[in-house]
């Protein structure tokens, strides 16, 4: 089965105390960026196929669709919402794959979580998501630390000096 995560980013972002201060602080496009950070180490670690939509409601221009760390990432069109587009990406999805997938989409809107359950989608509130990004940060650090442990406690190799490589080298080789 395959899982789709459908973020809605502004949401994240007014609401995890991170990127709000980077939003708050006027700078919004670090708070996009460490966002997609987060949730491509937490694509890597939960096996979801995770797109990204970002409202572009009020700026001109032209939808846009970008990859960026193995994540899609989409930017509305002018005069559409991120909740129009992710109601419609929802739509399609569960169209395009049925039930050989499970699709979930993180939002904090309550009215945006009634119409994507009513179209067979499963909700996420924004503070569920940070929670489960949180767990994985701390899982994948708890498997380094303890992979680098492992490392370093059965290494095979023997730490010795210069002179006492020598003097084994030469013994290797039958040498006095």
């Amino acid at each position: 089965m395959k899982d789709i995560l459908i973020v809605d980013g502004y949401n994240m972002i007014g609401d995890w105390e991170e990127l709000k201060q980077l939003k708050d602080n006027h700078q919004l496009i670090d708070a996009r960026d460490r966002l997609i950070e987060l949730l491509a180490e937490f694509q890597a670690y939960s096996q979801y196929t995770i797109i990204v939509v970002f409202d572009a409601y009020q700026v001109p221009g032209i939808a846009t669709k970008e990859k960026q760390h193995a994540i899609d990432i989409i930017y509305t069109r002018v005069k559409e919402t991120a909740d129009e587009c992710i109601e419609a990406l929802t739509m399609d999805k569960i169209h395009k794959y049925g039930r050989l997938t499970r699709i979930t989409v993180a939002t904090s809107d309550m009215a945006e979580q009634s119409v994507i359950f009513g179209n067979g989608a499963l909700r996420m509130p924004a503070s569920e998501l940070h929670t489960a990004v949180r767990e994985a940060k701390r899982q994948i650090t708890h498997t380094v630390k303890k992979e680098y442990a492992r490392e370093t406690k059965f290494s095979n190799r023997v730490q010795v000096d210069d002179e006492t490589k020598s003097k084994l080298e030469n013994m290797r080789r039958g040498l006095k």
